[in-house]
C-alpha cells in the first residue's frame, strides 16, 4: 500500500495555518488559536481527538490505563497507543467509555492491543509527540512500530477514520469490542458482517455508567478480503458472533494502493438507527470535506466570543479553553430523535434534542451560565432533557452519563441550571414541571436530605460530607424559594427560604469556619481546618478553609456571619497565603493551591469574587488576574486540576473578559481583570455586546473607572439582562488600586434576583 512521506509538510500546514490566522474581531479562522494538546498533561484529564461542538462522538487515541491521569484514555507523558476508540469522557475525575476500539497494524494477525506489563505484546504501537497533529475537528498520528499514519475526523454521530498503511501483504484492522477506559467492562458484545464493507453490532457494558449501550455500524471504503472474529482471544467460526469479549480483525489484499477508509456510526438505541445517522451524516467518502466541515463548525461556535490581543499564548489558552468547554454535554440522541431514557428503554422524538454527559456538581458554576450567553439554542434542550430524566427516574440528575444516573459528587445541582434558565427568560420550559422536579429532588430522604429537613442540619456522625453536601443543598434550595415565589407559591418560598439559611448552622463564630456538627448539635472535636479527610469525610474534595466561603447565594449574609466587612476580608486575605498539612489521604482534586485556595477543584471557583461584595473589587481583580497567569498556560500541563466537563475552562473564559457569575442563578455577573484589549459576545438577534480595555497590561490589572454605553458606569457588577440587550462596556485600566470603584454600598453586586 501507498508509503505516506510528506508528514512535515502536515505540521508545516498547521503552523502556517496558525502564524497566519487573521484578526479574530474580523472573525476569521478561531480555530487557529485552538491546541488540542493544552490539558493533556498533569491533571487535566481533557479528551483528545476529533469531535464536533457538543457532538455524540468523540474519536480519539488510548493508551494503556495507568491510573487516574488516564480517565480521558490519554494522557501526554505516554508513548504508546492501543487503537483509537469512539466514545471519550473529557476532564473527569473518574474514567469510562473507550467505546468500539479500532486499530491499524500490520503483520501477523493478533488479537488484542497488548497488556500494561507487555505494552508491545499485540497490535499496540508507539508514537511519538512529533508525529502527532491535533487541531478542531482532526487527529493524526504516526503509528511508528507499523509505520501506519492513522487521521481522525467526525461528525455529530458518526467517526471517519483514515489509514495509510505502509506496503504490505498483511495489513489489517482491529474492532475491539472488548477495551474500555477506567471502569468501564464489556457486559455483553455483538458483531455482525452483513457485507464484504460493512459490519452492525453493540457493545453493552458496565462501570460508572453502569448500563451503557452502543450499538453501531462499520462501513469501509474497500471490501475485505478475510473477516475473522475473536473471543476472549479464541477464534470463532462464521460472519458474527455474541459473547463478553468480542474483537473482529479486518484484513485487506496488498492490491491497495489508497488509503483506507472507516466511518464508525453510533446510535443509544439500535443498529438500525446507527445505519440512518450514517447515511444522513456522512453518505460520502470525502475525509478532506468532512474534516473542513467539522473545522468549520467549531469555527461558528468559537466565533460567537471574538477577541482581540497582542498576546498570542494568551489566545491560544481563550479559544483552546473555548473549544473545551463545547465538548460536553455531549448528545444523546439519534438524528430522528429517538433516545435512550433514564427508564433504559428506547424512546421516540421528544420534540427537542437530548443530551448526556452532565457533570453538574461542576458545570452549574459557570459552564452553564456561559451556555445563557453563548449557547441560547441549546439551553431549552439541556433543562428539558434533565427535566425528562426526572420523569423517567424520578429525580433530577446528579451526574448522568449515557443514560445512566451514577450519583456522583454531593448536591442537586440541576436545580441551579433550570432556575437560571428561567430567571434569564428561557421559555421553552414546562414552569410547573420544572418546579415539580424541583421539589421532589429536594424532599427525597437520601444522601442526608432526612436529616436536613428533620434538624436543620446533616450530623456528621450518621452521613458523610455532611458540610459539602448541606452546603451544596443550601444554594439550590435558595433557587427553589425564588422559583417559588416567581410562581406565586408562598408556602413553598417560606419554606425553602429558611433551608437556604441553613448553612448558618455550620458557621463556628470562634474560628470562623464551617464545621461539621455531631447529632447532639455539637462541632465535631478536634478540629483542623487543613484536615480534607476525616474518617467520616466531613468536605467533599476539601477543607474547612476552602468550604467556609460556599454560600453564593448569600454573600451578604455570610458577611454579617463574620462580623462584617472588616473581618470577612481579613479571613478571605488569610485563605490566598495560609499554608497547612492537608494529610496524607487528602483527594487529588486538590490542586491549583495558592494558599488554601484550591483552584483545581470546583467548589473555590466563586471565591476570588468574593471581595467585591464587601467593597474591595481591586482585590478581586488582584486575585482573579493571578490565577489566570498562574494556573492557565498553552502548555500540555496548562490546566491545575481536572477539566470537569467544561467548568475550568468555563471559569477562565469568563474571567478573561472580566466577568464571573458569583451566584450561579441571579444573573449578576462580577467584574474582575479581564486580559483582552477588546472582547465581543455575538448575541441573537444580531446583537453584540462589546468589553473594551484600555491600557490593558500586566502591570495595568485594575479597573480605575468603566463606561456602560459611553455613561460612567460605577457598579461592580453587570447583569444577564443588560448584557443580553447588547451595548458596549469600556474599562479604563491602570496600575493601581482605585479602592473607590465599586466600594460604594450602592454599587456592589448582590444575591438576590435583579428586578
Amino acid at each position: 500500500m501507498k508509503h505516506f512521506s510528506s508528514w512535515s509538510v502536515v505540521l508545516a500546514v498547521a503552523a502556517a495555518c496558525l502564524s497566519c490566522a487573521g484578526d479574530p474581531q474580523r472573525g476569521t479562522d478561531f480555530t487557529a488559536y485552538v491546541d488540542p494538546m493544552i490539558g493533556t498533561g498533569y491533571h487535566g484529564h481533557v479528551f483528545l481527538g476529533a469531535s464536533v461542538p457538543f457532538g455524540a462522538v468523540q474519536t480519539g487515541p488510548v493508551n494503556y490505563i495507568k491510573g487516574w491521569d488516564w480517565c480521558s484514555g490519554y494522557h501526554y507523558s505516554d508513548s504508546i497507543i492501543t487503537g483509537f476508540s469512539q466514545l471519550h469522557l473529557s476532564g473527569t475525575g473518574i474514567g469510562d467509555l473507550g467505546d468500539i476500539l479500532i486499530t491499524p497494524f500490520t503483520g501477523k494477525v493478533k488479537t488484542s492491543p497488548g497488556t500494561a506489563d507487555k505494552p508491545l505484546s499485540g497490535y499496540a504501537s508507539r508514537f511519538s509527540h512529533a508525529d502527532e497533529q491535533a487541531t478542531t475537528g482532526y487527529y493524526a498520528v504516526r503509528l511508528k512500530d507499523f509505520d501506519i499514519l492513522a487521521e481522525l475526523t467526525a461528525t455529530e454521530r458518526v467517526a471517519f477514520h483514515r489509514y495509510t498503511f505502509p506496503s504490505t501483504r498483511e495489513a489489517h484492522i482491529a474492532i475491539n469490542l472488548a477495551e474500555g477506559i477506567g471502569w468501564d467492562q464489556p457486559a455483553e458484545t455483538f458483531i455482525r458482517r452483513i457485507n464484504p464493507a460493512t459490519w452492525e453490532g453493540y457493545r453493552f457494558s458496565t462501570g460508572w455508567a453502569k448500563d451503557q449501550r452502543v450499538f453501531f455500524v462499520i462501513q469501509t471504503s474497500c471490501p475485505v478480503e478475510k473477516f475473522e472474529l475473536f473471543d476472549n482471544d479464541l477464534f470463532v467460526p462464521g460472519d458474527s458472533a455474541r459473547s463478553g469479549k468480542l474483537t473482529g480483525i479486518l484484513t485487506f489484499g496488498a492490491s491497495q494502493d489508497e488509503p483506507v477508509l472507516l466511518k464508525i456510526a453510533i446510535s443509544p438505541v439500535s443498529c438500525e438507527n446507527a445505519m440512518a445517522n450514517l447515511q444522513g451524516e456522512l453518505p460520502e467518502w470525502n475525509f478532506e470535506e468532512a474534516a473542513d466541515a467539522a473545522k468549520q463548525a467549531w469555527n461558528r461556535e468559537l466565533g460567537k466570543i471574538r477577541v482581540k490581543g497582542k498576546d498570542v499564548a494568551l489566545l491560544r489558552t481563550f479559544y483552546t479553553a473555548l473549544f473545551h468547554s463545547y465538548i460536553h454535554p455531549a448528545l444523546f440522541c439519534d438524528s430522528n430523535g429517538d433516545y435512550r431514557g433514564a427508564d433504559g428503554k428506547a424512546h421516540p422524538d421528544q420534540g427537542f434534542r437530548t443530551y448526556s454527559v452532565f457533570s453538574l456538581w461542576d458545570t452549574y458554576r459557570a459552564a452553564h451560565p456561559l451556555f445563557t450567553l453563548t449557547q441560547p439554542e441549546r439551553v431549552n434542550d439541556m433543562v428539558n432533557t434533565m427535566l425528562t430524566i426526572y420523569k423517567q427516574q424520578g429525580k433530577l440528575p446528579v451526574w448522568h452519563l449515557m443514560g445512566n444516573e451514577t450519583d456522583c459528587m454531593v448536591g442537586y445541582s440541576a436545580v441551579p441550571i433550570i432556575a437560571d434558565a428561567w430567571f434569564k427568560g428561557f421559555r421553552g420550559i414546562d414552569a410547573k414541571l420544572a418546579f415539580e422536579a424541583m421539589k421532589v429532588s429536594s424532599s427525597r430522604d437520601d444522601y442526608g436530605v432526612g436529616f436536613l429537613k428533620e434538624k436543620g442540619f446533616i450530623p456528621a456522625d450518621k452521613e458523610r460530607e455532611s458540610v459539602s453536601k448541606a452546603l451544596e443543598y443550601c444554594i439550590s434550595d435558595w433557587c427553589i424559594a425564588q422559583m417559588a415565589l416567581a410562581l406565586g407559591k408562598m408556602e413553598d418560598y417560606e419554606y425553602y427560604s429558611k433551608r437556604a439559611t441553613f448553612y448558618q448552622q455550620y458557621f463556628d463564630p470562634v474560628t470562623h469556619f464551617m464545621r461539621a456538627k455531631l447529632d447532639n448539635g455539637k462541632f465535631r472535636e478536634p478540629f483542623s481546618p487543613f484536615q480534607s479527610i476525616h474518617e467520616w469525610g466531613d468536605y467533599t474534595e476539601g477543607n474547612a478553609w476552602q468550604y467556609t466561603w460556599l454560600v453564593p447565594h448569600d454573600v451578604e449574609g455570610l458577611i454579617r456571619l463574620f462580623g462584617g466587612d472588616g473581618p470577612f476580608l481579613a479571613k478571605l486575605d488569610s485563605l490566598f497565603v495560609v499554608e497547612g498539612d492537608m494529610g496524607e489521604k487528602a483527594s487529588a482534586d486538590i490542586s491549583g493551591l495558592i494558599g488554601q485556595y484550591a483552584h483545581g477543584n470546583e467548589p473555590s471557583h466563586h471565591i476570588a469574587y468574593l471581595y467585591a461584595y464587601a467593597g474591595q473589587q481591586w482585590k478581586t481583580a488582584e486575585k482573579a488576574r493571578s490565577i489566570m497567569q498562574a494556573l492557565y498556560s498553552d502548555k500540555p500541563d496548562g490546566l491545575c486540576g481536572n477539566e470537569d466537563c467544561g467548568q475550568m475552562s468555563a471559569w477562565y473564559i469568563l474571567s478573561a473578559l472580566g466577568l464571573y457569575p458569583v451566584n450561579p442563578a441571579n444573573g449578576v455577573f462580577v467584574f474582575g481583570s479581564p486580559l483582552f484589549d477588546e472582547a465581543a459576545l455575538m448575541l441573537p438577534h444580531g446583537k453584540s455586546f462589546v468589553v473594551k480595555a484600555l491600557n490593558i497590561s500586566g502591570e495595568n490589572l485594575y479597573i480605575q473607572s468603566a463606561m456602560l454605553n459611553d455613561k460612567p458606569y460605577t457598579k461592580s457588577y453587570i447583569t444577564y439582562r443588560q448584557i443580553i440587550e447588547g451595548g458596549h462596556l469600556v474599562f479604563e485600566m491602570g496600575p493601581s488600586p482605585n479602592a473607590g470603584f465599586g466600594s460604594d454600598i450602592k454599587d456592589r453586586p448582590f444575591s438576590a434576583i435583579p428586578q
